[in-house]
């Protein structure tokens, strides 16, 4: 078996030469080497209908995203176990008054299980100085059903608070509607985050757990 010689593809082109009488004059066909990007060629063809096909996927509008179960959060949390230790934050209060939710029922609607809001002195302290704009918030909030949790630190910033806790603790649900503090729990692992939206509570399922 002799070995086939890798030959290089030409292109023939006639060469026409316009005479004085306004008439053409074939000269001849000459021989021009085709380029490695040529259209033509079979490997560019291929690669061609290739980025057409990723363009096209693209373009497509998602009209569907799978749902998946919130309850995925919890293999990968053990000390998460009914009933759900919540910690409630101001904001999240707030935006409950707003739709006309009930604290308990919508959560345990949420999270198919028994929970128990959880509410700090921080919390209560923030409500208190707000006024009269949250005084129903604050009326939810002193409900004799929630358990209260006493803060030894100095201040009455709930943020710190909440963060700290569940940095020490990671036995609880922070619900709140702020944008900053979610930011911060999303970096500790293993602490769900439930909050308002859609008028009924939703809440986050953590990242899949890295394969061991």
């Amino acid at each position: 078996m002799g070995v086939q010689k890798k030959t290089r593809k030409f292109a023939q082109v006639d060469i026409l030469v316009l005479i004085d009488s306004g008439s053409r004059v074939n000269l001849g066909q000459v021989k021009r080497i085709i380029g490695q990007r040529d259209a033509r060629l079979k490997k560019n063809q291929a690669k061609g209908e290739l980025e057409s096909k990723r363009k096209a996927k693209g373009n497509e509008v998602v009209r569907e995203i799978p749902q998946v179960s919130s309850s995925l959060f919890f293999q990968y949390n053990t000390a998460l176990v009914p009933p759900y230790s919540v910690l409630v934050d101001t904001n999240f209060l707030s935006h409950t008054v707003q739709h006309k939710l009930e604290l308990l029922e919508t959560m345990m609607d949420c999270l198919y299980a028994k929970c128990i809001p959880i509410i700090t002195d921080c919390v209560m302290a923030e409500l208190e100085k707000l006024g009269q704009k949250y005084r129903i918030a604050l009326r939810i909030a002193r409900d004799e059903r929630w358990e209260r949790l006493k803060c030894d630190h100095k201040g009455v910033y709930a943020d710190d608070c909440l963060v700290d806790r569940v940095m020490k603790h990671k036995v609880y649900i922070v619900a709140t509607n702020d944008r900053d503090l979610k930011r911060r729990i999303r970096k500790i692992p293993g602490v769900p985050i439930m909050s308002v939206a859609r008028g009924k509570y939703v809440i986050e399922r953590l990242p899949d757990a890295p394969e061991k």
